[in-house]
C-alpha cells in the first residue's frame, strides 16, 4: 500500500505545471491571552502559523511561556488575497460536484504551505515544484508537519483571478487530473503577487 501510494504521488505530480498571462499581510489584530491558552491553540483560533505569531511579537523573551493577560498580535492574512484562495477551492469543488466527486475540505494548514511556496517563488524569481527553500512539494508539507498518505501540487503564474487560475489548471490534463482525483480529501490554495510574473498560484491537495 505505502509504494502504491508513493507511485501515486509521483504520478500526479510529474505532470502538474501551468504558466499564464507577495501576499502582503494586513495590520495585526490582538489576542489576550486567557488561562489554558497555547500559542497553538491560539495559531488554531485565529489559523495562522505559530511562527508567524512569534515573528509578530518580538517583545516575548521566551515564546514557550505565556501568562493570562498578556496581548499578542496576530498576523492577519490579506484578505484580498484570502478571497482570491477561497474562490478557487468552490470553483474545485463545484467542478467536483458535475463529476460525482466529494468535495475536497479546506485545510489552513495546508493553505499555509501553499502560500509559502507561491510567495517563495515570486520572491526569488522561479516557476518549479521544486523549490531552492524547501525542496520538492512533498517534502515540504512534510516538513511543516503535516501527515498524508498522498499528495499532489498544482502551480501556475501569471493569471490574474480565481477563475483564470482555474481554466487554466482545466485545460490542462495533469492539472484536471489533480483537481478530479478521487484519492484526495483535502486542499490547500495560496495565492501570491509580486515577482517576474505578478501572479503566483500553488494548490496542494493531500489524503489521510
Amino acid at each position: 500500500m505505502k509504494t502504491f501510494y508513493t507511485l501515486l504521488t509521483t504520478i500526479l505530480l510529474s505532470v502538474t505545471l501551468a504558466f499564464g498571462a507577495s501576499t502582503q499581510a494586513e495590520a495585526a489584530s490582538t489576542h489576550t491571552v486567557s488561562s489554558g491558552d497555547t500559542m497553538w491553540k491560539i495559531a488554531v483560533r485565529y489559523q495562522v502559523g505559530v511562527t508567524e505569531i512569534i515573528d509578530a511579537n518580538p517583545q516575548l523573551s521566551n515564546p514557550n511561556l505565556i501568562y493570562p493577560g498578556q496581548t499578542l498580535q496576530i498576523p492577519r492574512q490579506n484578505t484580498n488575497s484570502r478571497s482570491m484562495e477561497q474562490q478557487v477551492v468552490s470553483l474545485v469543488n463545484a467542478e467536483r460536484a458535475k463529476h460525482g466527486l466529494n468535495p475536497l475540505r479546506e485545510n489552513w494548514e495546508l493553505a499555509r504551505v501553499a502560500r509559502f511556496k507561491s510567495e517563495d517563488m515570486s520572491a526569488k524569481n522561479y516557476f518549479s515544484h521544486t523549490s531552492p527553500t524547501y525542496g520538492s512539494p512533498h517534502q515540504m508539507i512534510r516538513d511543516f508537519g503535516i501527515p498524508y498518505r498522498a499528495s499532489g501540487e498544482n502551480i501556475a503564474a501569471g493569471q490574474t483571478s480565481a477563475q483564470s487560475v482555474f481554466n487554466s489548471w482545466m485545460n490542462s490534463s495533469g492539472h484536471r487530473q489533480n483537481i478530479l482525483s478521487p484519492n484526495y480529501t483535502e486542499i490547500g490554495v495560496g495565492y501570491s503577487n509580486g515577482g517576474s510574473y505578478g501572479h503566483y498560484w500553488t494548490q496542494m491537495f493531500i489524503s489521510k
